[in-house]
């Protein structure tokens, strides 16, 4: 009996042991789990830091992107305001230009009308020399008729005459004066249609010299730029020049030059600039690029071969007004309201002469007649 209690006692304990091992042994289990569980909920915050790291690299680096681009676009519409000012201060120079021809017509008309005075104060001297010319008659016949009174008449006579001859004295210097006035108006005349016809003459003789060389260049009645096909002179997306390009520059570019450089004009010259254009396809400023390239490219080739036509002052007054300028898919030309892509991509040849000088001139030229003006005017009262 105790040894069953003993057995019943013994097999007891073991049940207990048995369930503290098998408890032990699930927290230890409970434990690996959670420490498993905890390593990689911390390797998972690790990658989530090192993602939102790169995210944030990134955003920076497109930020930076951002700032880049807006400082050129900035960079941009500085140029564009830039060119929109020299725009309008050029438009203020034609407008004064304009407003000073005006004036100096309305002097025309001023001196118009004061010579159509003068003519009819020669008219009225005119009359009065045939009334006193009648009247003399009339005296003649009175001495024919009365002998009596022929000494007081002669008397009369020639004092009267001497009256005519200082009459006919004064309208002589008074012909004189309106001849060398008239005169004056031809050659100041000549000089305003001078200065006016600059552009016009050598828009003209730029005509002239192309027809001479048999060249089939169009040129700009109001400019007297010329348009080079960039299809000629480049091949499509490129900036070298091809061979047909250059024979074509070799001989339009030296004729164009030289009626520039030529002693009549060059005083008159302020700017001659060669500007690339393309078509409207493409990126701007990939374009921008690319038309600048071409215009560098015109003008460079032109440096190469102008000792061939140009002496060194030619050349050096060339290298002081030669300008290159790119204006990427700007200003493109339109056939029947649509934009022409060939014509659009090109390079024109123009010149700009210096308004502030032919105002100068102007100027000088309305002064000399107001003091002509001025001159006869005293002497025509002093006489009077």
């Amino acid at each position: 009996m105790r040894r069953r209690r003993r057995r019943h006692h013994s097999e007891g304990h073991n049940v207990w042991r048995a369930y503290s091992d098998m408890m032990a042994g699930l927290l230890l289990l409970f434990v690996l789990v959670m420490c498993i569980s905890f390593m990689e909920a911390q390797k998972n915050y690790r990658e989530k830091l090192s993602e939102q790291a790169a995210h944030q690299q990134t955003q920076t680096q497109l930020q930076k992107e951002l700032s880049e681009r807006e400082s050129e676009i900035n960079a941009q519409q500085a140029a564009l305001d830039e060119q929109s000012a020299l725009l309008v201060s050029q438009q203020a120079a034609l407008d004064e230009q304009s407003a000073l021809l005006a004036s100096q017509q309305a002097a025309l008309d001023e001196q118009s009308a004061l010579v159509a005075s003068q003519q009819a104060d020669l008219d009225e001297k005119s009359a009065l020399l045939a009334e006193q010319q009648t009247e003399l008659e009339e005296q003649k016949a009175l001495v024919a008729s009365s002998q009596s009174d022929l000494q007081e008449k002669e008397t009369l006579i020639a004092s009267q005459q001497k009256e005519l001859d200082e009459k006919n004295t004064q309208m002589a210097a008074q012909q004189a004066a309106l001849d060398e006035q008239e005169s004056l108006l031809a050659d100041q005349q000549q000089k305003i249609e001078q200065i006016i016809g600059v552009k016009a003459d050598l828009i003209a003789d730029l005509k002239s010299q192309f027809d001479e060389h048999n060249l089939n260049v169009v040129i700009d009645e109001a400019s007297g730029a010329i348009a080079l096909d960039s299809n000629v002179l480049f091949a499509y997306n490129e900036s070298e020049l091809t061979e047909e390009g250059i024979a074509m520059l070799g001989e339009i570019l030296p004729v164009y030059c030289k009626v520039l450089m030529d002693p009549q004009y060059e005083d008159y010259l302020a700017e001659l600039s060669i500007d690339g254009y393309t078509d409207t396809s493409g990126d701007y400023i990939y374009n921008l690029e690319l038309s600048q390239a071409r215009a560098l490219a015109v003008a460079s080739y032109l440096f190469q071969d102008a000792d061939s036509f140009l002496t060194d002052d030619e050349l050096t007054s060339l290298k002081e007004k030669l300008t290159s300028n790119g204006h990427s898919m700007s200003n493109p030309v339109y056939s029947d309201g649509e934009i022409n892509m060939d014509a659009s991509r090109r390079v024109e040849v123009r010149f700009r002469l210096k308004d502030e000088e032919m105002i100068n001139e102007l100027k000088d030229v309305l002064a000399e007649t107001t003091t002509a003006q001025s001159e006869t005017s005293s002497e025509a009262q002093t006489e009077g």
